[in-house]
């Protein structure tokens, strides 16, 4: 009776700490461009990522590795190849901005991959069994 209860509650701890690990009040990570389209604005970044961005060593090169975006090819224009944007990274208490070193040009789609607030996974992968051993970068296509 006594190990019964014993294993009864090791399994109720286990499912409220699995919940109490939920996600639930985590954002998804906003891309968008920025009112005049002139820069790639990423919203709703950990407190504690956002953080460590600001105040890193090598802050700069740190954010060229976790954000990439590239110029991509369109269904209206399959001339161009996807190259790199170059630009620089702007940090502030809220957001990250990214200022291309030459305009976004007007129709064109730029693809941005990001490893901001990406998780090895969720509670649903936990309780599935679905947990894998990389981190699944985040990726939007956003048209000019």
């Amino acid at each position: 009776m006594v190990k019964s209860t014993v294993n009864l509650f090791a399994v109720l701890y286990a499912a409220v700490c699995l919940l109490a690990c939920s996600s639930a009040n985590n954002k998804p990570l906003l891309i968008g461009f920025s009112a005049d389209s002139s820069a790639i604005v990423f919203n709703d970044i950990d407190q504690s990522g956002l953080l460590q961005l600001k105040t890193g060593q090598n802050a700069d090169s740190l954010l060229h590795s976790l954000v990439s975006v590239l110029e991509s090819p369109s269904e209206k224009d399959t001339a161009i190849k996807e190259a790199p944007v170059e630009g620089r990274f702007k940090v502030s208490d809220s957001n990250l901005v990214f200022i291309p070193a030459m305009p976004f040009v007007k129709g064109r789609d730029y693809l941005v991959i990001t490893h901001l607030n990406t998780r090895f996974g969720e509670l649903k992968d936990v309780m599935n069994g679905g947990l894998s051993n990389r981190i699944k970068p985040v990726s939007k296509l956003l048209t000019r």
